[in-house]
């Protein structure tokens, strides 16, 4: 697991907001926090360390944190933070700007200048969840005067690399379990490049970006339109170069670089196969016919999936549901029989 938990309930109840307080403060740019709630605060925060990235999920009864010019000239960690909104409003005072901001949309703050973050009046909300991230103002490409025009303004994490980067911090959050220490510092760099690309389109100055940054969000962007259309038998390579308005060898050349030599081709024909082979180990859909499950993942022709499916795995998809099913019935069996020295267990 990589990264550190904090929940309120192992705390005293009296002690609790005092001690997520201090804790944020130690991990965070310091700020005065308040909250209606602190005689009987709830939260659930985990700290995430990605090498020079931090990424802070949370979820928390609602709370004000306002960083003052006095706190800024004391102690400045000259970082970005930005913050996904997951549940809940916020009201963000900013560089001069005055936002409201609510599910799925993302702001970015600087440590360098003052900001007053506090929860929506008279919202029908009784928890804020969200995603944080701060890094140092060094790593990002971004031209600081053009970073400035975004401090604090409501942007969106519905779409486009917005939506990417969204989709890239919630699983961190989901996966961090089963995440390793060694994992840290590639994916620090990966959210450093996805924070990039992401401010770059909103700016429209992707040019700002050094073309491996560009690189692999290109092929992110790839990668999710890929899963999202497998079902369609029109999805080729001249079909995902058209939809990014990239040329075909473009598209070719830089999915083989970030895909360690894997073609587009390849790459579909990998995901139906095993989309697939999941379907057809399913108990659940045993009478599915396999031309409905070839269909389902956009192969037309049951013969081509039989040809490929035996190249992949060695096995027709007949012969391997067979196999996956009866494998099952045997472990349900082997599960059921009772524990008994001399009897048997029943399999028919």
């Amino acid at each position: 697991m990589i990264g550190t938990v904090f929940r309120s309930e192992d705390v005293l109840v009296e002690d609790r907001f005092d001690h997520w307080r201090e804790l944020i403060s130690r991990t965070h740019a310091p700020s005065d926090m308040t909250s209606k709630y602190a005689a009987d605060f709830w939260a659930h925060q985990r700290l995430l360390e990605l090498g020079s990235v931090t990424i802070w999920p949370a979820s928390f009864r609602p709370a004000r944190f306002r960083r003052s010019a006095r706190m800024v000239r004391q102690s400045d960690p000259e970082l970005y933070h930005v913050t996904l909104l997951l549940n809940g409003g916020l009201g963000v005072d900013h560089a001069g700007q005055t936002e409201m901001h609510h599910r799925s949309d993302l702001y970015v703050v600087d440590t360098s200048r003052p900001y007053d973050v506090r929860p929506l009046e008279n919202q029908d909300c009784s928890i804020i969840t969200g995603v944080g991230v701060e890094f140092p103002k060094v790593l990002l490409p971004v031209p600081p005067n053009r970073v400035q025009e975004l401090l604090g303004v409501r942007l969106s994490g519905r779409e486009g690399t917005g939506a990417l980067l969204a989709n890239f911090l919630t699983a961190l959050d989901r996966e961090s379990e089963s995440l390793q220490p060694s994992d840290a510092p590639r994916l620090g760099a990966v959210v450093i490049d996805l924070v990039s690309a992401w401010l770059a389109q909103v700016l429209d100055s992707e040019a700002a970006l050094p073309p491996e940054t560009r690189h692999q969000v290109m092929v992110r962007q790839i990668r999710t339109f890929i899963q999202q259309n497998l079902h369609d038998p029109d999805l080729t390579p001249p079909v995902i170069a058209a939809a990014h308005h990239i040329s075909l060898s473009y598209l070719h050349r830089i999915f083989r670089q970030q895909t360690g030599g894997e073609t587009v081709a390849a790459h579909i024909r990998r995901l139906r196969l095993e989309a697939a082979r999941h379907d057809l180990a399913d108990p659940a859909q045993r009478t599915t016919a396999i031309h409905t499950i070839a269909a389902r993942w956009g192969i037309p022709r049951v013969s081509d999936l039989t040809r490929s499916f035996r190249a992949a795995y060695g096995l027709s998809p007949k012969e391997y549901r067979l196999q996956a099913l009866i494998g099952a019935r045997n472990e349900g069996a082997v599960h059921a029989a009772p524990a008994t020295s001399g009897g048997s267990a029943n399999t028919e």
